[in-house]
């Protein structure tokens, strides 16, 4: 078998395969006995036809059948022979074979690019990393949080004020006044104050009890206009939410010895998230530093296949088969080919670096950290862990670490302070 590999790019391949009649022979006959076994003609039992008698009618039919199951067979062999890993399915052309002729085809395919690293170089990446310095408010906003969370819920007796919930029948009215059939909406919950019911509805709410009633209109999408609704009260609730005491703190953080202690352990807690971000940001900042320092080039089959696979999993959290796969796959391209881009970087990391490898006493040591900060769900972690596809994680993760502690030797770095201040001002000023 002749074979000859034609190196189209980075990631395609093209094989050029030639088998002379000789070395198909056997193939050819094979498919002719088989292929004996499936007809019928007059006369003959079935699998007793003459070979000559086969040829004579079902040549064609033979042919055709030998070209795919061959195309197939001495493709698979080309690639284990070459040491080739397509990752798309490959396009057959050119594919020529009759009875005792060569058989001759041509397959194009995209397999994983073999990145070579460019020679790292000291400053040779450019990263910049934020120090984020926290304030009284960042401690009080999560204190805040905290009241919230653990609000009491109490029905309102003496009359609805703003700020409160209520639980309330809407009945859609027709210009006349009348309710229109259909257009209820039982048990809606609302408060007074917050859109739609702010505005002119607010006055109308204030001092409900339940079983009262009121007019009110809401934006109606359907009619392009407020609509008309008569809301009827079921119940008028408030939340109830607690004082920072030494009840509230002990709930909150039992190790805490008074309210000046909460305030540092909740401060440690706010600077450990902000230093997470800091991190995450690093990181992030480093690999796309390395991707624009290689540029590698990736094959589009690989971006398709990582695509298909989110698609798979939008279908089953969604539990919906009528997703929007053009829109899905145009929003997240970009976020796969970043992704297609790190793990060539990564890979070709790894396998130049002897010493960035992860031992199981590497993933063991890991996993008992996680069981020393959570000693509560010993039981469930220990559990997860004993899944081989978990404990890879770990492994992957580990390694992540290891490829960007490297990258670090050969990075730039920018020391930046901000003040979260600038990131509430920020947030405050994209809300509005």
């Amino acid at each position: 078998m002749e074979i000859k590999v034609e190196k189209i790019n980075a990631f395609t391949r093209e094989i050029k395969v030639n088998l002379a009649w000789e070395e198909c022979r056997n193939d050819f006959q094979l498919t002719a006995k088989k292929f004996g076994k499936k007809v019928r003609i007059p006369g003959f039992r079935p699998g007793k036809i003459p070979m000559k008698v086969l040829m004579n009618k079902f040549l064609p039919n033979i042919e055709a059948e030998f070209i795919e199951q061959g195309v197939n067979k001495y493709y698979r062999q080309v690639l284990e022979q070459e040491k080739l890993v397509p990752v798309n399915k490959a396009e057959v052309k050119d594919v020529h074979f009759h009875f005792e002729e060569n058989f001759t085809f041509k397959a194009a395919f995209e397999i994983e690019p073999e990145l070579v690293l460019p020679k790292m170089k000291k400053n040779c990446l450019k990263v910049q990393k934020t120090e984020y310095i926290s304030d009284d408010i960042d401690i009080d906003n999560v204190i805040e949080e905290m009241r919230r969370s653990r609000a009491e819920v109490k029905t309102v007796e003496d009359g609805a004020k703003e700020g409160h919930f209520l639980i309330v029948d809407l009945q859609k009215l027709d210009q006349s006044g009348l309710p229109i059939i259909g257009e209820k909406f039982e048990k809606r919950f609302l408060q007074i104050g917050a859109d739609p019911f702010s505005g002119d509805n607010k006055p109308k709410l204030i001092g409900l009890k339940p079983g009262d009633t009121a007019q009110v209109e809401l934006p109606d999408a359907k009619d392009n206009g407020p609509g008309k609704y008569e809301l009827s009260v079921i119940n008028v609730e408030k939340q109830v939410i607690p004082e920072v005491n030494e009840e509230f703190i002990k709930t909150v953080e039992p190790k805490a010895t008074d309210e000046s202690n909460f305030r540092e352990i909740i401060k440690s807690k706010v600077d450990d998230s902000y230093a997470r971000r800091t991190n995450e940001s690093f990181e992030r900042q480093l690999a796309d530093s390395m991707i624009e320092y290689v540029s590698p080039e990736f094959a589009p089959a690989m971006v398709d296949s990582y695509l298909d696979h989110i698609i798979e999993e939008a279908k089953t959290q969604e539990k919906e088969q009528d997703l929007d796969e053009d829109k899905i796959r145009g929003s997240y391209r970009p976020i796969a080919e970043r992704n297609m881009k790190w793990y060539l970087v990564r890979r070709a990391i790894i396998n130049s670096q002897d010493n960035i490898a992860v031992s199981k006493d590497d993933v063991e040591k890991k996993i008992e950290k996680l069981l020393e900060r959570s000693p509560d769900h010993a039981k469930e972690i220990k559990k997860y862990y004993k899944k081989p596809s978990n404990r890879q994680r770990i492994e992957d993760d580990l390694l992540e670490k290891k490829v960007l502690d490297y990258l670090t030797e050969f990075a730039k770095i920018k020391d930046v302070k901000v003040h979260t201040k600038i990131l509430r001002e920020e947030a405050a000023e994209g809300g509005e």
